[in-house]
């Protein structure tokens, strides 16, 4: 028997090194190092190869996680990026923003021990790094084209992937998006010190190699009819995001120095884009930040305002650490950089001083009740409240779908949450209540999880090849 087989004993897990915090938090560069090839391989080998892999059944797009970690076990990089790219068409931005610890490492079977998880996730970006790095491309020598053409609306994670599996079935895909760059969130919306843009770069670079065809600058409902894709194309497929931000519907929301999570962060993106100073609305040198949310945006806008110089940035939770729902890796980065957490805190109100300014966020404490109807509630404590000083407040909580109006003109069924329903009454997966109109990502699951976009634009492109393939039979049948 291999004594690999028990490097998890002689071997701890280790995570590529980071930029150390003081260096980092003055620049918006990617703070997480890359593994050297030897510490790739040897973290690799700490992998038991489970019989059941429950990081495989963990991973939403299901990937081969054990397979291609013994690939990297013996070097062979190109294989093990060829085997990443049969479940996910973007695994080079999942090896960044996936919260690993909460899906594959999560699950891993050495995290149930105190042996620690494989790292997973940074061998992931190790080796879609490097393999590009060393030329790897997708391989579509055998793809036969159909000669059909499908439009996609949207370039963010959902439309991407959709792009990608279609051309991998000899399908001519065009993405139309308003944007001038591709990417959608992965772009504008999640920080640079996240998800560098050189990457989405790139990826628009193998995907126009594939043959994809980019519309940008091109707002559907604006600048062309959504009835023209649905009359022009074989099919069409939305993946249009979830961009409306939960209102808290908190009492001064309307002072000056108020914003809204995802306004803060894109404005900031693109200036950043653009090589341009901060607007003076995001200008936060020597101010006091309050970020109300703990999800991953919560992470991002705390993380963004302490690069931006705030005095001091406080995020405000209303339940406790282990129910918060952004990955524990970004709650960590977030108090290495300074960011001061205030748990079992609601949020009441916004107070502004007497030139209609933010000077204050009134909360209150809170306890954790379990009812018995699920994750237990928080419930405020009589007599608990306080004020947390701000100049400025940043609300993080939550997205919802905004469904344009030409969906429900052409017949696309919406929950009253406003989401796309998708897959119902014997459709195929992802497919709408019009036969040639597909969706996924957050508009049809609200916002959530880039892996989990790439997934359902994965399986549209499946369904809609599916589709069509079947199409001149039953053409023929009818006729």
């Amino acid at each position: 028997m291999s004594n690999k087989l028990f490097q998890f004993l002689d071997v701890p897990r280790q995570t590529p090194r980071t930029v150390p915090v003081a260096i980092r938090v003055l620049g918006y560069g990617e703070i997480s190092g890359d593994f050297a090839s030897p510490q790739a391989s040897t973290q690799a080998e700490r992998c038991l190869d489970c019989g059941n892999p429950y990081c495989e059944h963990a991973c939403p797009v299901h990937n081969y996680i054990p397979e291609w970690l013994k690939l990297v076990q013996h070097g062979r990089i190109m294989e093990a990026a060829t085997l990443m790219y049969e479940t996910n068409p973007l695994p080079e931005i999942c090896g960044r923003v996936c919260p690993q610890d909460r899906l594959c490492e999560g699950a891993c079977t050495l995290e149930q021990t105190d042996f620690g998880a494989v790292t997973i996730g940074a061998v992931e970006r190790w080796v879609t790094d490097e393999a590009l790095r060393q030329g790897w491309r997708p391989d579509l020598s055998a793809v036969q084209e159909t000669g059909q053409r499908v439009a996609i609306v949207g370039a963010g994670p959902a439309g991407l992937a959709c792009a990608d599996r279609l051309r991998r079935a000899g399908i001519a895909a065009d993405v139309y998006d308003r944007q001038l760059e591709i990417g959608g969130l992965l772009t504008f919306g999640i920080p640079p010190f996240k998800l560098d843009k050189q990457v989405m770069r790139l990826r628009r670079e193998l995907l126009e190699g594939m043959g994809v065809r980019f519309l940008l600058g091109r707002e559907v409902g604006r600048d062309i009819e959504f009835g023209e894709l649905v009359d022009d194309y074989d099919a069409v497929f939305v993946g249009t995001g979830a961009y409306t931000y939960v209102d808290g519907k908190l009492a001064g929301r309307e002072l000056h120095g108020v914003h809204d999570a995802l306004p803060f962060l894109i404005g900031n993106t693109e200036r950043l884009l653009c090589d341009e100073p901060p607007l003076p609305a995001f200008d936060l040198r020597g101010r006091h930040v309050v970020v109300l949310g703990g999800g991953d945006t919560g992470m991002d806008c705390n993380r963004t305002a302490i690069r931006l110089g705030a005095a001091s940035v406080t995020c405000v939770y209303r339940r406790d650490e282990a129910s918060m729902p952004g990955s524990v890796r970004e709650v960590g980065y977030s108090r290495e950089e300074g960011v001061n957490f205030q748990f079992h805190r609601q949020p009441l109100a916004i107070l502004g001083d007497e030139h209609g300014r933010v000077r204050a966020v009134r909360v209150v404490e809170t306890e954790l009740v379990d009812d018995g109807h699920g994750r237990p509630r928080p419930r405020n404590v009589a007599g608990s409240e306080s004020e947390l000083r701000a100049d400025v407040v940043i609300q993080a909580f939550g997205f919802l779908p905004s469904p344009p109006d030409w969906l429900a003109s052409h017949g696309v069924k919406l929950a009253p949450s406003g989401r796309i329903v998708t897959g119902a009454d014997g459709a195929l997966p992802q497919q709408t209540s019009h036969p040639r109109i597909f969706a996924g990502g957050d508009n049809v699951r609200g916002a959530d999880l880039v892996v989990r976009a790439v997934y359902d634009g994965r399986e549209a492109a499946a369904s809609i090849a599916q589709m069509l393939q079947q199409a001149p039979r039953l053409q023929s049948e009818v006729a």
